[in-house]
């Protein structure tokens, strides 16, 4: 595995964002192929298992030498997901302790989502938001919209204060069509805001999959000496020693993540915290899990 492409701190010395997509999933895909996980593998996008009432003549057997398993070729319409990312660009996501921000891990994460879904035949979308949506590319399968997508996303750039909630209903209002709804955001607002934001996409029947990045200073709180934290929103600053507080800090990040993780379990959404030192090949896997049990 390539897995200088998978670490987010190596990609954030390259200025390209289209190449940090395309080595990401490059090294993402050789890394399949030599896990346990190639049952995942991007090879399978256009096929599914062989199911009882298929047609025999329409068994790959190419795919049967390599796997031993059934597999016939996809349909158009089963292969055609649309996918929508959406991505937080509000102030907060411009926080980095060290190397690469929020913002920009987030960003390349959009990107490579964006390429590898376009890879597996699936419609790829984007949406940019803070406190509205400020940008919006409807799902398209072609590999030429990666162009469009990256662009987008290279030019794209911190804003407004969080108002995740409002953004999040605004956009289920939206997409009519049902499909992957990828929600890509430190979710630095009131929680009971943006899961009641999150259930309208379930209501209206779209799969979602949260990926809810934090920096890994914000999660640890490991600091050391005299501290004056600034908020990136509004600019209130708070002096302080970060010892005398990280125990209580570290229960109320810890009952923030958790709020979370468990208000998207009981609405059947797929939740992943991630801090920016993951590597991408986590999200990315995550992504694939959810796509398989999609089907």
């Amino acid at each position: 595995m390539s897995v200088q492409f998978l670490d987010p701190e190596a990609l954030a010395k390259i200025s390209n964002l289209e190449l940090i997509a395309r080595k990401v999933v490059e090294g993402f895909i050789t890394g399949l192929h030599k896990s346990p996980y190639h049952g995942f593998s991007v090879e399978f996008a256009e096929h599914r298992p062989y199911m009882p009432g298929d047609e025999i003549r329409t068994i790959d057997w190419k795919v049967y030498g390599r796997t031993s398993r059934f597999y016939v070729k996809r349909f158009e319409e089963e292969t055609n997901l649309k996918c929508h990312i959406l991505l937080d660009t509000s102030g907060s996501m411009a926080y980095g302790s060290a190397g690469i921000t929020k913002f920009q891990y987030a960003s390349y994460l959009a990107a490579s989502l964006a390429h590898l879904m376009i890879h597996q035949k699936d419609a790829a979308g984007l949406a940019l938001f803070d406190n509205k949506i400020q940008k919006y590319f409807p799902p398209r399968a072609t590999r030429s919209y990666l162009t469009t997508l990256d662009t987008a996303l290279q030019n794209a750039v911190t804003t407004e204060e969080t108002r995740v909630g409002s953004a999040l209903h605004a956009m289920a209002e939206r997409i009519r069509r049902r499909g992957l709804i990828v929600v890509i955001s430190d979710l630095m607002d009131e929680p009971e805001k943006i899961l009641h934001g999150l259930k309208h996409f379930r209501h209206a029947g779209h799969d979602v999959l949260v990926f809810h990045v934090l920096d890994a200073q914000e999660i640890d709180l490991n600091f050391d000496g005299d501290i004056v934290f600034e908020d990136l929103e509004t600019r209130e600053r708070i002096s302080t020693q970060p010892w005398h507080i990280k125990k209580a800090y570290s229960e109320e990040i810890h009952e923030f993540i958790e709020t979370y993780r468990r208000g998207c379990r009981e609405q059947n959404m797929d939740y992943f915290l991630i801090n920016t030192k993951t590597p991408f090949d986590k999200a990315l896997m995550e992504y694939l899990i959810k796509r398989a049990r999609l089907g």
